[in-house]
């Protein structure tokens, strides 16, 4: 299995199913670049992390937003925490060219044309937490793909960061 429907069924981030395929925590092995990841392995590994923790529940606070890799700004009355790497919360994986141009995409572990990717980047233009009403938002941006709409792509956000969240 590849590393999305990795973190999705171990209810973590992409990034730390990476992390255990690095450091030997499942059995995985990279072929043309990408983890393919031993599912026996990984149930193994989220039994271990079950029995370790117990659930906790999800709360949007600053610092929760900033522990999963958010930055906050204070200015004018106003505390927020902008997610610059929410692309990798909905599941977007891309390789670019030294040119800056996107080589390979994939969307929630499915490839996708490289042009369905750049307008999936570009249907969401902000994410932040803001701390006055504790809640996530979004500002859209101007195109929508055919892959998943902005409301299917906003949700698929605020989901991937639930999960990091809860990994924490």
């Amino acid at each position: 299995m590849n590393t999305t429907a990795a973190a999705a069924q171990a209810n973590v981030t992409v990034a730390t199913i990476r992390n255990w395929c690095r450091y030997g925590a499942v059995a995985a092995v990279k072929q043309a670049g990408r983890w393919i990841i031993d599912a026996a392995s990984l149930a193994h590994r989220i039994a271990i992390g079950a029995l370790k923790r117990p659930a906790r529940k999800v709360e949007f606070t600053t610092d929760t937003m900033t522990a999963i890799g958010g930055n906050r700004w204070q200015k004018n009355g106003k505390d927020r925490v902008y997610i610059n790497n929410w692309a990798e919360f909905a599941g977007i994986e891309t390789t670019r060219y030294n040119t800056g141009n996107i080589a390979s995409a994939y969307y929630q572990g499915e490839r996708i044309s490289n042009s369905q990717a750049g307008k999936l980047l570009s249907s969401i233009d902000k994410v932040w937490y803001d701390a006055a009403d504790g809640k996530l938002h979004c500002r859209y941006g101007w195109s929508e793909s055919r892959v998943a709409g902005r409301t299917e792509l906003w949700a698929a956000v605020v989901d991937g960061i639930r999960n990091a969240i809860a990994a924490l």
